[in-house]
């Protein structure tokens, strides 16, 4: 996923020293880059492109902003029986769990796609901020 993050970030003119000491700088570029997409012409494999080139930055943005890891989770449903998810980094029991590609799911099932709010979201679900109010 670091390597599909960082090919993004060189498509989009984001020196690979710039994205790997702060993956934030590429947010700009990249909301940019998908607000100008055309959505409504795009085809099951561009669909499935940009999934995966979302996805990979998200996951590792927030491997690298906040120390969490890959791990893999039982999954029934999944004709594997497991699915790869980000953990939080915690030694607790509390450890909260993300698939990114999840994530990316209903960031597109909530047109427009916002690259932030989608940060913002896994960064919830996985208790790294507080929702609105909290700490006030």
């Amino acid at each position: 996923m670091h390597r599909n993050a960082l090919s993004l970030a060189d498509m989009l003119s984001v020196p690979e020293s710039t994205y790997t000491s702060n993956p934030l700088s590429l947010l700009p570029a990249l909301q940019n880059y998908v607000s100008r997409l055309p959505l409504n012409q795009f085809e099951q494999s561009d669909w499935a492109a940009l999934h995966m080139d979302l996805t990979s930055y998200l996951a590792d943005a927030l491997i690298h902003l906040h120390g969490v890891r890959w791990v893999v989770a039982e999954d029934p449903s999944s004709p594997r029986g497991y699915r790869y998810v980000i953990e939080t980094a915690n030694s607790e029991a509390s450890a909260k769990r993300v698939d990114p590609a999840d994530v990316v799911m209903v960031e597109f099932r909530n047109l427009p796609i916002e690259v932030v709010r989608m940060m913002a979201s896994a960064e919830l679900s996985l208790g790294l901020s507080s929702s609105a109010g909290e700490g006030e």
